[in-house]
């Protein structure tokens, strides 16, 4: 599967299921502490598809099953290692477009205690990719 930056949907991809503050532990970061042990993390995600259907039908088979998208992504990420948040959340696009029914995906990751000199909140990527062909 290939994907693209943004303006690779057409204007007609305007429906989006949302998740929101989903947080995991996980390894991220190119600090050697980052990689000893688990941080915390939190995703929102807007996945674009059509939901003509399932506004019609009422069946989740015509939409996407945003709780095996969570489980699968609460499955895979921990047992993976990051150094980049870029490269984390394009592994969150990845498995959301696994899924047939994504036509795009907007992820959203913030890592809520980076190791920074001054007080942030958090710091984070935001990332859209599309299907292509």
């Amino acid at each position: 599967m290939t994907v693209e930056p943004l303006g690779a949907v057409g204007p007609d991809v305007s429906d989006v299921v949302e998740v929101r503050g989903l947080e995991l532990l996980l390894y991220c970061g190119v600090l050697v502490e980052e990689q000893a042990r688990r941080q915390p993390f939190r995703f929102d995600l807007d996945l674009r598809l059509d939901l003509n259907a399932a506004g019609e039908s009422d069946d989740l088979r015509d939409t996407v099953n945003y709780g095996a998208l969570i489980d699968l992504l609460v499955a895979a990420l921990p047992t993976e290692r990051f150094q980049l948040l870029e490269r984390l959340a394009a592994r969150v696009a990845e498995l959301a477009l696994s899924y047939p029914s994504v036509d795009a995906v907007t992820v959203r990751v913030r890592k809520l205690r980076p190791p920074v000199s001054a007080i942030v909140d958090t710091t984070g990527v935001r990332i859209h990719r599309a299907r292509t062909g």
